[in-house]
């Protein structure tokens, strides 16, 4: 407990979440349909629900129009246990409320706004191609209509650089730079809750409680448990790093080299360019 660092959730402004905007999340521990342990190390934890969050920032065009701006207050923000973002509570002129990622120095009774011609201001949801050039901004689409997918996290952001043609160079917290279609839809400023990344789990309590169960090493096992298993001391029997079904886990490249999407890549989060055929 010496070195633990927690947060301190001082931004929290209301414990309590919607009711009609959560369901409980049933856990798997690790198992698949026939009770069978596919993933190990998962199990217990505390109870979650999960928050129905807006990713997508649209609206009915009957009912506002074809090129509408709806804006909404910041009633609440609140803590959500299934991401490392705080989220924000808005509630529109209609009563009617939603969750969004509470970006970065978003607070109670600011405002918000989302659609097409939304002034380009912290939580403003809107297509890149309104969004002015080096802004930083999160929750990003990658096919239009779908709904942000990436840049979620707490602290992140991504940078939009350029727009050409009808698609923009964004560098994502990676490092690497994307070329996105400028009709996806992005929304303005940093992630909140900056200081996430600082956080000290501190003691193995506080795994259990996020329902991470302790897994035996590798080199501790015998033999017939596992590849690296055995041995007279301390040793991994001069091998490579394997899993206990033999696939490599250390500089195994996961990603395939056939990916739709490898197009899109203009410099990879390690700096080297993409290469093209």
């Amino acid at each position: 407990m010496r070195y633990i660092k927690r947060s301190t959730f001082e931004e929290i402004t209301k414990t309590k979440p919607e009711k009609a905007l959560v369901k409980i999340r049933k856990k798997t521990g690790g198992r698949n349909n026939r009770g069978r342990v596919t993933m190990r190390g998962i199990g217990g934890g505390a109870k979650q629900k999960i928050r129905n969050v807006d990713f997508k920032r649209r609206f009915s065009r009957k009912a506002f129009g074809e090129d509408a701006t709806v804006a909404a207050k910041v009633i609440a923000i609140e803590y959500d246990p299934m991401r490392s973002a705080r989220i924000a509570l808005l509630e529109y002129e209609g009563g009617e409320k939603r969750y969004i990622i509470a970006p970065n120095k978003l607070g109670v009774g600011d405002s918000v706004q989302s659609g097409p011609n939304a002034e380009p201001e912290i939580g403003s949801a809107m297509p890149i191609k309104k969004i002015p050039l080096a802004a930083a901004i999160h929750n990003i689409e990658l096919t239009p209509g779908r709904g942000g997918q990436i840049v979620r996290a707490a602290g992140s952001s991504a940078t939009l650089m350029s727009l050409d043609g009808d698609m923009a160079q964004i560098k994502l917290p990676s490092g690497e730079i994307r070329r996105i279609n400028e009709n996806c839809w992005a929304t303005i400023g940093q992630v909140g809750n900056i200081d996430h990344e600082k956080q000290v789990i501190g003691k193995a309590g506080n795994s259990r409680h996020r329902g991470i169960r302790p897994i035996t090493r590798a080199v501790a096992k015998n033999p017939v448990d596992h590849p690296m298993g055995g041995g007279e001391a301390k040793t991994s029997g001069g091998g490579h790093p394997v899993t206990p079904w033999g696939v490599i886990t250390r500089g195994y490249k996961t990603r395939s080299k056939k990916k739709y999407s490898n197009k899109f890549i203009l410099v990879r989060r390690d700096g080297r360019p993409m290469k093209r055929k």
